[in-house]
């Protein structure tokens, strides 16, 4: 198989150039690290496609010379860093997430398309009904609503506990934006809450920091696989009686004081994303135990619908298809497997990197049980740059090094620019910003590449 790496190759002569993207199987092993992948093709184009011999006109990617062959390895340009990473080609790139689909998930789509129910209108078809009662009863929750996205779990929760324009919803900034970004659209307005050093999650004291009489909910992320701490943050939320809603999109599986993520507030939200513990292909679910609440999640992911054509509330389009859910069933079959898989992963990293000083490993504290969505440790003491530069050695290993996040909610553009946003002192936050990087460990890893890992993060610290 050839390295997903894209390549200029047969640059003889200076008459054309063929710029050669992924194939559909390296697609399959490609870094999960964005929200989309490059399309398969193969392009011929003329040699005045490269602007100068440092830099190609049609992907802006920088070429170096190939000490190892007559050709030009294109390297690959990332533009968060600034700097062209020099790939090694001897080597497929080792995918910071990779999704695991066999024969099962196959044979279940297929089912699928012969049995010609691809969507109910109502959001519940066969398999839909399915996957949910099967999750619902995975997690502990007494309703599951699958939906059609993890950014419409969080919308539709938000707008069935009744947000309304000027509520505020505490939200961490040290997550992906679409956390804030389902308080914006259900005319929300983000406080942004710090998280803790060691969990990287909000906490009841941070939360505590920015609530006000305002508050309508609280949003605690369960960051790279870990829970919150909940029990002091429903305690508070249930006092003042604000709503929790727990954004569970990277924590399939994990657990607190016994009991699953997905369980341990008024609601909670999982997302299927393919870089995810398990996946639909693209999906979502919402978990709760609240009757009413579970009701007008049904009728929000059906256009606000309580019977065909009678819209009672507003709603959405975000049902889940009948193929989606057909996979996410076989998923969640296999989802204890992946998770073993994951922590034997985690221990192996943690045992062979904890001793390097440099570094600061990931927590599991006392009563909590890590999903290990991700692996993602600490530069001890670091800038943003020197932690950038030691994942730009780890890229050129064809190693998925990626960071998670390297910029805050508050600090991009658009919540920038946002007046409605509130914030307290985001100190750890802004730290954990400049110092964390994440490395592979998902199931799909063979024990040669862990090592390969490993040891290319000694060489590289």
């Amino acid at each position: 198989m050839r390295s997903p790496i894209r390549s200029h190759l047969d640059q003889s002569a200076g008459s054309r150039v063929s710029l050669t993207r992924n194939t559909e199987e390296d697609v399959t092993r490609s870094s999960l690290d964005h929200e989309s992948i490059a399309p398969t093709r193969s392009l011929d184009l003329p040699s005045s496609a490269l602007a100068s011999k440092n830099r190609c006109d049609v992907c802006n990617g920088a070429l170096l010379p190939d000490t190892f062959a007559s050709r030009e390895i294109l390297l690959d340009f990332r533009p968060s860093y600034g700097e062209p990473v020099a790939i090694n080609p001897m080597r497929d790139m080792i995918p910071i997430n990779q999704p695991s689909m066999g024969k099962e998930e196959i044979e279940a789509v297929v089912e699928v398309l012969k049995s010609g129910i691809l969507t109910e209108k109502s959001g519940r078809g066969p398999r839909v009904l399915q996957f949910e009662k099967e999750f619902a009863k995975f997690i502990g929750a007494k309703h599951a609503v699958a939906v059609s996205s993890g950014t419409a779990a969080l919308h539709a929760s938000l707008l069935a506990a009744g947000i309304q324009p000027g509520d505020e919803v505490v939200v961490p900034s040290f997550t992906f934006s679409a956390t804030a970004g389902a308080v914006v659209l259900a005319g929300g307005k983000p406080a942004f809450a710090d998280i803790d050093a060691d969990t990287y999650c909000i906490t009841r004291e941070s939360i505590e920091a920015v609530l006000t009489r305002a508050t309508k909910a609280i949003m605690p992320v369960h960051m790279y696989g870990l829970c919150a701490d909940m029990d002091p943050i429903t305690e508070l939320a249930h006092d003042r009686g604000i709503v929790v809603i727990e954004d569970a999109a990277q924590a399939h599986g994990a657990e607190y004081n016994g009991r699953k993520a997905g369980s341990l507030s008024d609601a909670a939200c999982f997302s299927f994303y393919p870089g995810k513990n398990m996946t639909t292909g693209e999906g979502g679910m919402i978990t709760t135990s609240d009757d009413d609440l579970a009701e007008q999640l049904k009728r929000i992911r059906t256009h606000g619908e309580e019977r065909p054509y009678w819209v009672a509330r507003q709603g959405h389009n975000y049902r889940m298809p009948e193929m989606a859910a057909a996979i996410g069933a076989i998923q969640l079959k296999r989802l204890p497997s992946f998770l073993q898989d994951r922590r034997k992963n985690a221990e192996y990293l943690t045992e062979k990197l904890g001793v390097l000083g440099k570094l600061v490993m990931p927590k599991e504290p006392a009563g909590r049980k890590h999903a290990w969505y991700l692996f993602t440790a600490r530069l001890r003491g670091a800038n943003a740059g020197k932690r950038n530069k030691l994942v730009e050695k780890l890229r050129s290993k064809n190693i998925g090094c990626s960071v998670y996040y390297e910029s805050p909610v508050h600090m991009l553009p658009y919540y920038r620019d946002l007046q409605s946003t509130r914030r307290s002192a985001l100190i750890e936050t802004e730290r954990a910003c400049r110092q964390v990087f994440s490395l592979p460990v998902h199931p799909m890893l063979k024990q040669a590449e862990l090592q390969y890992v490993t040891d290319s993060v000694k060489r590289a610290i």
